[in-house]
């Protein structure tokens, strides 16, 4: 039995669905989401084993985290929603993008999923070894979210200027990541599961991926994979950001999210993509 999916809802208008990374929760997105639901009815949802919500039964997989999400769009009447993603939950919402009849619009920040062999393992233990730090030191993360120089030994790996994010932005990320119940099995299957397949067929709805150009959890060169993957996709870089534009750069990212999920082709690329066409080239976004 798949356990309710805890989630909070804010705004009015148009729904646009939030899906949290790896041991996070919905408030991974706090930075971004009243500016957010100043435009759209926002709702950022806590997946299985992550913030509220209990694990589900079964396999703890991201197979199984898209089919928990697709439940969860057709239980609450959302489909077609537009889906914003960040991490691995950027990955949820391409491959709910790829699997169709799902997701709207999609705009993926920094997805997951599209590493080499190499990049794969840096990945897999750089990460254990951050968990494991947050871990040992949980006790301390009031402490750490004051100090910038604690911010900088936990948060590097994150954040382009970990020193500069607000106390609460940090003590909800760690505190979520010490809470997570199904981090090290998602770890995993995310790092060694079945790769991550592409669109194979015509793309119904807009997809943009977003990625901080200093991004030290899924390097730069693995968006061209993502581009080759989902070749008809708007590739929009980020300066001075790194794997969480909404932590580094949350007006930026607003702008981004709000201008893609228009489902008007006209609009995005007035906003941040001018005379460009999507799959075509790679764009860098200063504001």
């Amino acid at each position: 039995m798949k356990p309710a999916m805890n989630y909070i809802q804010m705004g009015k208008g148009k729904p646009l669905l939030l899906i949290h990374g790896l041991g996070g929760s919905f408030q991974s997105w706090n930075p971004i989401a009243t500016a957010l639901a100043s435009h759209r009815k926002v709702i950022a949802i806590d997946l299985p084993g992550s913030g509220e919500t209990p694990p589900s039964e079964g396999e703890v997989s991201f197979s199984a985290l898209c089919n928990d999400v697709t439940t969860f769009i057709m239980t609450h009447n959302l489909q077609g929603i537009d889906v914003v993603g960040s991490s691995m939950g950027a990955r949820l919402a391409l491959e709910l993008s790829r699997r169709g009849g799902i997701v709207g619009s999609v705009v993926a920040l920094d997805p997951g999923g599209f590493w080499n062999t190499f990049e794969k393992i840096i990945f897999y233990v750089s990460m254990n070894i951050s968990i494991l730090m947050v871990r040992l030191f949980h006790s301390k993360i009031d402490k750490i979210s004051q100090s910038h120089f604690l911010k900088k030994l936990f948060l590097s790996q994150f954040s382009y200027a970990p020193a500069n994010l607000a106390p609460e932005t940090v003590q909800h990320e760690l505190r979520d990541f010490v809470k997570a119940k199904t981090f090290d099995k998602l770890l995993f299957s995310l790092t060694f599961g079945k790769p991550q397949q592409g669109m194979n067929r015509k793309q119904e709805f807009p997809i943009t991926i977003v990625w901080g150009k200093q991004d030290r959890v899924c390097f730069k060169n693995q968006a061209k994979r993502a581009m080759k993957l989902f070749p008809k996709a708007h590739l929009v870089w980020l300066e001075k950001c790194g794997h969480f534009p909404q932590w580094d750069r949350p007006t930026a990212t607003v702008e981004i999210i709000l201008a893609a999920t228009v489902q008007n082709e006209e609009s995005i690329n007035s906003i941040i993509l001018p005379s460009q066409r999507p799959g075509q080239e790679t764009f860098v976004v200063n504001h």
